[in-house]
């Protein structure tokens, strides 16, 4: 077996064993209640930029992971005291190809930065409620969360 032979049988065994990991981490992901979720940080109005991934809730914390990460830590984390739900809409143009069917976009914003949340509808609704469920500890009088 010559040198770039067994060069391509490595980069094939190093191709697989990413695919096996990708594949049991979504798996793992899917199991411990994460729901399908793209993001995207840079609002762009041709609809690109979208990462796919998975969302799962984490007490106070929204972690973000992308589907195709070999990576086990979250890409992003929003805390639910600084996320801010703004308009939903529809997927439009390009985005309907992108995005699941059936997803919702919601605008979002934490500080002055301002991205968006695609999920679905169950999903997004899932999302409105955990927000509102806000501990009575750190409840402020007159503090609404979805703006826009």
């Amino acid at each position: 077996m010559g040198s770039l032979q067994i060069s391509a049988l490595a980069v094939l065994i190093l191709a697989v064993l990413v695919i096996v990991f990708v594949a049991a981490r979504r798996y793992l992901l899917a199991r411990s209640g994460a729901i399908d979720m793209c993001w995207r940080d840079h609002l762009q109005s041709d609809g690109s930029g979208w990462y796919l991934g998975l969302g799962k809730f984490d007490g106070a914390d929204l972690n973000l992971y992308r589907s195709f990460s070999v990576l086990p830590l979250p890409n992003r984390k929003l805390h639910r005291s600084e996320l801010n739900l703004g308009s939903r809409r529809d997927p439009a143009g390009t985005e309907q190809e992108l995005l699941p069917e059936g997803a919702v976009i919601n605008r979002c914003r934490v500080g002055t930065h301002q991205f968006e949340l695609a999920m679905s509808n169950d999903a997004a609704t899932g999302l409105l409620a955990w927000l509102e469920s806000v501990p009575p500890s750190n409840r402020s009088a007159g503090r609404l969360r979805r703006t826009g």
